[in-house]
């Protein structure tokens, strides 16, 4: 197996398990921590505003690339095993009925209020040194 078809089943499998987020938030024995880290993860993977604009020549994609896989890696293993398995199938059953990617306004409304914030802060920084 080459290093292309190796990227592209990891890339699905990201997408698998992003979906399995979806799921894993909504799920009732989600524990309240993974369920607020999945929720989280999945708004931010799903919004269409990314946190570092993806035209900013290398760190553009540092958040696609290890942020998010990393966020997604952390919030499955937070996942009891039998949520996981149950997540993950409903996952893969969606995967096979839409095919498309759904999308998160809310996702797109934190980051927003994240760049708002941190330039507040910046302004605020910036403007009281003298």
């Amino acid at each position: 197996m080459n290093v292309t078809d190796r990227l592209k089943i990891w890339a699905k499998r990201i997408r698998r398990d992003g979906i399995t987020l979806w799921f894993a938030g909504k799920h009732p024995r989600t524990p309240w921590y993974a369920k607020a880290l999945a929720l989280f993860v999945v708004a931010y993977a799903l919004s269409p505003i990314d946190l570092i604009p993806d035209f900013i020549p290398v760190l553009g994609y540092v958040d696609d690339l290890l942020l998010l896989p990393a966020f997604i890696w952390l919030s499955i293993k937070l996942l009891p095993t039998d949520v996981l398995l149950e997540c993950r199938s409903q996952a893969e059953a969606w995967l096979l009925a839409k095919k498309a990617k759904p999308s998160s306004w809310v996702g797109a409304t934190l980051i927003v209020v994240i760049w708002l914030i941190a330039g507040v802060a910046a302004w605020q920084f910036f403007s009281h040194r003298h």
